[in-house]
């Protein structure tokens, strides 16, 4: 039985999601409801009124599903079930009820490319043995060389390290992330069976929409030849076979009212416009934005690009500053390369924190006032920078696949910090979290927060409230004004103006009749200092 959505009929979707502030909820680090230091759903139910009062429309939760936890739950071995970590089936409809009383959807994490090296499909595919129908889900191959010792082709990792792992009988399989991660055959038409009720299951149980990972990868040239630079069509990226595949999936989400976001980095924008089709997904992220460094003629070619990139067909934008795997804003703007690339990430970067919290409630306000749907990643609304973690505790598989010269991903997802005086700064009372918290993390903790007016958490709390009040925010149009090098100046609607200063000098203010909110103080003479943003009523 299908299950609408809030202000939705069968069959039919409302806009939310048009202009919607989705809030990212890492399980494993959010709350920790039974003190056994790692978050769960427990948790999260008891931190509902949090969300409520940040203002946000959704949350979407990366994988709370069976896992080994080889690659941050991004391993499934079970999408029909919540890993015991987290739960269970039945706690994850209660929040989804509650969270819906208080008016948050829930997003739900898939991950079409690959599943766990434990999942029922790979150990029965183990288990047939070379030929079997159970092989024909996933991409096994023999070798190459003489004796079968080499790998069946040369692509490249996601991660550092080999795509291929040799098993016992002598055949390889595909894995383009860690080899406890096999790759999926989308050829197969079991595979497109399985991922369709997948989708109907959590769907029946009330989630509002889908967050696709990787969704450009799932495809492959059934040959499997090597790699080549510059090769059109891709071998593993990209392929035209997907189109068909998310036009399936898009059916089956109109019948529940359903959206999906699709993770689809790909540099070419008409081939990234292709899936935001009306008959594929309803968004994807955007890395242009969410990667661009702190630089006004940068951020304003992003910007414009994104947008007109969404243009011809009819999808809002989505804009995002971080996410569980990349650095958190505070820290990537306090750096002299305030840009993100994975491969640049070392050890040891130097960081000015004060003044990348004064970025980062600038770009706050910049983010949050930018046409289309917004997302936020926990703890950014608590201005938590990224924490250095010991390398003895350090779990990402990307750190170890780079050989030890990749920090990996742990240092954004470091547990939250609640209650400032409480053990463990709030997150969990009894056991010390699964990821070590820095010494100073009480001092960013959310109660503490709330009762002051300057914080982080209050500025979001206003910019969150203002753009939901305000229909000339979200989804929409932006001129923009002009302004002085450095400046990015824009109308939203007649009444409402973002200014954001990234000159070494104050900036003027267009003319308007009321400042409706502030990253920072502004000078005495009303001019809109170094790295501050403000909204305006014109």
């Amino acid at each position: 039985m299908a299950v609408p959505q809030p202000g939705t009929t069968p069959g039919h979707t409302d806009d939310w999601w048009r202009g919607a502030a989705i809030y990212q909820v890492y399980p494993r680090s959010f709350a920790d409801g039974d003190g056994d230091g790692t978050g769960d759903l427990a948790g999260v139910r008891s931190r509902l009124p949090h969300l409520a009062e940040l203002g946000v429309d959704a949350i979407w939760f990366t994988p709370w599903y069976l896992s080994p936890l080889a690659d941050g739950g991004y391993d499934v071995a079970d999408y029909r079930s919540i890993d015991p970590a987290f739960g269970d089936l039945d706690e994850a409809e209660r929040l989804i009820a509650e969270a819906r009383g208080l008016g948050i959807r829930t997003i739900v994490d898939i991950v079409p490319n690959h599943v766990s090296d434990q999942h029922p499909w790979f150990r029965a595919a183990l288990a047939a043995g070379p030929g079997s129908p159970e092989r024909k889900l996933f991409h096994f191959r023999p070798g190459r060389g003489e004796h079968g010792e080499l790998p069946p082709n040369d692509w490249p990792s996601q991660f550092s390290g080999r795509t291929w792992t040799r098993v016992e009988d002598g055949e390889w399989y595909l894995h383009l992330f860690t080899p406890q991660q096999p790759d999926l055959n989308w050829a197969h038409p079991a595979v497109r069976e399985e991922h369709e009720e997948v989708l109907r299951f959590w769907f029946e149980r009330g989630v509002a929409g889908v967050r696709i990972d990787s969704a450009a990868l799932p495809a492959k040239d059934p040959d499997l030849p090597d790699f080549v630079e510059g090769r059109d069509p891709h071998p593993y990226i990209d392929r035209d076979d997907l189109h068909e595949i998310y036009r399936s999936w898009r059916r089956i989400a109109d019948e529940y009212g359903g959206v999906f976001v699709g993770e689809v980095w790909l540099p070419d924008s008409e081939r990234f416009a292709r899936y935001l089709r009306p008959d594929e997904l309803h968004t994807a992220f955007n890395f242009t934005f969410l990667s661009c460094p702190w630089d006004a003629d940068r951020l304003r070619a992003a910007i414009d690009d994104t947008l007109a990139e969404h243009a011809p067909v009819g999808a809002p934008a989505t804009w995002v500053l971080c996410n569980h795997d990349v650095t958190r804003t505070v820290t990537r703007y306090g750096r002299r390369d305030t840009g993100f690339d994975f491969a640049t990430k070392t050890f040891g970067t130097p960081t000015d924190l004060r003044l990348g919290t004064r970025r980062a409630r600038a770009a706050a306000l910049l983010t949050l006032a930018l046409p289309g749907s917004v997302y936020l990643y926990q703890g950014e609304e608590l201005g938590l920078p990224e924490a250095e973690i010991p390398p003895d505790r350090i779990q990402d598989p990307m750190h170890f696949r780079s050989g030890g010269t990749d920090p990996g991903r742990d240092g954004c997802r470091v547990p939250l910090p609640w209650v400032a005086d409480a053990p463990y700064a709030g997150f969990g009372s009894r056991t010390e979290p699964w990821l070590p918290q820095p010494e100073d993390w009480p001092g960013y903790a959310a109660d503490r927060q709330a009762a002051d007016p300057r914080s982080m958490l209050n500025l979001y709390r206003a910019a969150l409230g203002m753009r939901r009040a305000d229909p000339a925010l979200g989804d929409g149009t932006l001129d923009w004004l002009p302004s002085d090098d450095g400046v990015l100046a824009f109308r939203r609607s007649p009444e409402l103006i973002c200014v954001v200063n990234l000159a070494d000098t104050p900036a003027a203010l267009p003319d308007h009749t009321e400042i409706l909110l502030a990253s920072g103080p502004l000078d005495t003479d009303g001019g809109l200092p170094r790295d501050t943003a403000v909204w305006l009523r014109g």
